[in-house]
C-alpha cells in the first residue's frame, strides 16, 4: 500500500506520526486532523479577541503580584519591587518570543509539552514528557494559589469591619473552597459561552486596575495627605531579606515580577480552539505580554505613591496585607473595600482562565497515555464538546491541596510557590533542544525569527531560566527555620522524581507528540 500523505516527512530524520496510529485509510478524513497528529475533537469557537482575554485574564498579572506585595517588598522596598518586575518582563519577553516561534511552527494544544517532543529529536519522548508533566503542575499550583489568594482576600474584606477580628486558617479555607469550586463549575458547564465570558472578563480585569490607579492617585489629595516622594518610590532601597548582598536580593527577588508575568504559554493550549492559530497565537502572546507589563507598572506605580507608612503595611495582620495599602490610599475602610472587591472579582475571573489552561493542559497530556487513568481523561465530553473529565481533576486536585492548606500553610506555600520553577523549566524543555538542534526539527510558521536573531532570544531565554531556577530555589529571607524555609526545590525534586517513576511505568507504551509538516494534505483548513 503507498504511503498516505500524513507520513511525509520534513527530513528524513524528522520524527512524524504514522497514519496507521490515527486509523486513517483514506484521504476524505481531512477535516479531522490537527497539528497535534490528533482528530479534531474540540470546536474552534475562540477568536483571537477571546483568546487574548484568556491569556490576559489567566496572566492576570497586578492581581498576583498584588497578592504577594509584602513578600516583593523585602526585596528592596517600592524600587526594587518596581525595578525586579521590569527585569523580569524584558526577561520573559524573550522566554515570549521563543514561545510564540514555536507554537506559531506547531500550533497544538500541548504547548511546550507538543514542541519538545518534536524539538528534542530522538530525545523527544522523554524532554516531551517532562515538559508536560512539569506545565501540568505549573498550572495546577497557579490556579491553586489564586484561589488561596481569593479565599484571604474575603476574609479580609469582612476583617476591615471587625477590628477584634482574629482570622484563622479555616476560615479562608471556605473562601479557597468556594472559589474553587464556582470558577472550575463555569468552566466544567458553559463551555459555549467561555469565549463571551473571557471578553467580559478582560473588560473586568483592565477596567479594575485603571479604577484601582485612578482612586490611589486621587484619594490622597482629597483627603489632605501628601504623596510619597519620589526617592521613596524610585530610588530608596530597603533589604528587609537578611541577605547582605544586594545583587541577590535584586536577583532573587525578581521571582516575585516571574508570578505575575509568568504564563507567556497559556494560549498556545488553545491553539486547537481557534482558526488560523500560526498566525493568532504569537499575536495573543504579543498582546498578552504588553497588556499585562503596563497595567501593572502603572498600578505599582499608583500604589506607592499613594503609600505613606510601609511598616504598617509589612507588620499588618491582615490575611491579604494590600488592604493596608489601600486604607492608607483611600483614608477609609470603605474605599479599601471597594478596592479588594475590585481585585477579588479580577482575581476569580483569572481563576476561570486557569482552569481553562489547566484542564486542557492535563487533557493533552492524556490523549497520549502520559497519566493516569489516561482513558478517564482524555474523553471529551459528547455535548459540552470540552474535556470535562480533566477539567473536573483539577478541581479535585485543587481540593487536595486546599487539605494540605489546612494542615500545614507552610507545606501548602511550598506546593504553589513551586509555579514558576515548574514553568519555567517546562519552557526549557522546549526552548533548549530547539536551540541546541539549530531550530531544524520544525517548519517555520507564520512568525520566525530569522538569522542570528533567533539564536540570540533563544540563548538568552535559556540562560535566564538555568540562572533563575537556582536563585529562586534559596530561603526568601535570613535567618531560616523550619516555616521560612524555601522548599521549592524539595518540591520540584520530589515531583520530578514521581515523574520519573511513572516513565518507567509507561515508557514501553508512550510515543507522545509527533511532527506534522504543515504542507500535509489531511490538515484541516482552519488548522494552520
Amino acid at each position: 500500500m503507498d504511503d498516505h500523505p500524513l507520513d511525509e516527512k520534513l527530513k528524513d530524520d524528522q520524527p512524524v506520526i504514522r497514519s496507521e496510529e490515527l486509523g486513517i485509510t483514506n484521504s476524505e478524513d481531512t477535516e479531522c486532523i490537527n497539528p497535534s497528529g490528533h482528530r479534531q475533537e474540540v470546536h474552534r469557537n475562540f477568536s483571537i479577541w477571546s483568546v487574548l482575554a484568556v491569556g490576559v485574564v489567566a496572566g492576570n498579572c497586578w492581581t498576583a503580584l498584588a497578592g504577594s506585595l509584602t513578600v516583593a517588598i523585602s526585596n528592596g522596598g517600592p524600587p526594587g519591587v518596581i525595578y525586579e518586575f521590569m527585569f523580569a518582563s524584558l526577561m520573559y519577553a524573550f522566554i515570549s518570543a521563543s514561545i510564540a516561534e514555536l507554537a506559531s511552527a506547531m500550533p497544538s494544544s500541548g504547548g511546550v509539552y507538543h514542541f519538545a517532543s518534536v524539538c528534542g529529536g530522538r530525545f523527544g519522548r522523554l524532554t516531551g514528557w517532562f515538559a508536560g508533566w512539569w506545565n501540568y503542575c505549573a498550572y495546577q499550583f497557579g490556579t491553586a494559589s489564586m484561589s488561596a489568594i481569593c479565599g484571604k482576600q474575603l476574609v479580609t474584606m469582612y476583617g476591615l469591619f471587625h477590628p477584634g477580628y482574629q482570622p484563622q486558617t479555616w476560615h479562608a479555607l471556605i473562601g479557597y473552597f468556594l472559589v474553587t469550586w464556582s470558577t472550575c463549575s463555569v468552566v466544567l458547564f458553559f463551555n459555549r459561552a467561555l469565549p463571551m465570558i473571557e471578553k467580559m472578563s478582560i473588560v473586568i480585569v483592565v477596567g479594575g486596575v485603571f479604577v484601582t490607579i485612578l482612586v490611589c492617585a486621587i484619594m490622597p489629595s482629597v483627603k489632605g495627605r501628601s504623596y510619597a516622594s519620589n526617592d521613596f518610590v524610585w530610588r530608596k532601597w530597603q533589604n528587609e531579606t537578611g541577605w547582605t548582598s544586594d545583587g541577590f536580593v535584586f536577583m532573587a527577588g525578581c521571582l516575585n515580577g516571574a508570578y505575575g508575568i509568568g504564563t507567556p504559554d497559556v494560549v498556545t493550549h488553545l491553539s486547537e480552539e481557534l482558526p488560523r492559530p500560526s498566525r493568532n497565537i504569537p499575536k495573543a502572546i504579543l498582546y498578552q505580554n504588553l497588556i499585562n507589563f503596563l497595567t501593572t507598572m502603572l498600578f505599582l506605580i499608583a500604589i506607592f505613591y499613594a503609600l505613606d507608612d510601609l511598616e504598617a503595611v509589612i507588620g499588618t495582620s491582615a490575611t491579604f496585607p494590600l488592604t493596608e495599602i489601600y486604607r492608607q490610599a483611600t483614608g477609609s475602610a470603605g474605599g479599601a473595600l471597594g478596592l479588594v472587591i475590585v481585585i477579588f472579582v479580577s482575581s476569580v475571573v483569572c481563576i476561570i482562565a486557569g482552569y481553562i489552561t489547566c484542564g486542557r493542559t492535563l487533557w493533552t497530556l492524556s490523549r497520549d497515555d502520559a497519566v493516569p487513568f489516561s482513558q478517564f481523561l482524555s474523553k471529551i465530553h459528547p455535548t459540552k464538546r470540552n474535556p470535562l473529565n480533566a477539567t473536573l481533576t483539577c478541581g479535585v486536585m485543587s481540593t487536595l491541596l486546599g487539605c494540605i492548606f489546612v494542615a500545614s500553610t507552610t507545606a501548602f506555600n511550598a506546593f504553589v510557590g513551586s509555579f514558576v520553577i515548574f514553568s519555567t523549566l517546562s519552557y526549557l524543555a522546549a526552548i533548549l533542544p530547539h536551540l541546541l538542534s539549530r531550530r531544524s526539527h520544525v517548519e517555520p510558521g507564520d512568525f520566525w525569527m530569522g538569522g542570528w536573531v533567533g539564536s540570540v532570544v533563544h540563548t538568552i531565554s535559556c540562560v535566564y531560566i538555568v540562572a533563575f531556577i537556582v536563585l529562586f530555589c534559596f530561603p526568601f529571607t535570613l535567618p531560616v527555620d523550619a516555616a521560612s524555609m524555601n522548599y521549592a526545590s524539595l518540591i520540584t525534586g520530589g515531583i520530578s522524581i514521581f515523574i520519573v517513576g511513572w516513565w518507567f511505568v509507561k515508557k514501553g507504551k508512550y510515543k507522545g507528540p509527533k511532527f506534522v509538516a504543515r504542507n500535509n494534505t489531511l490538515l484541516a483548513k482552519d488548522a494552520l
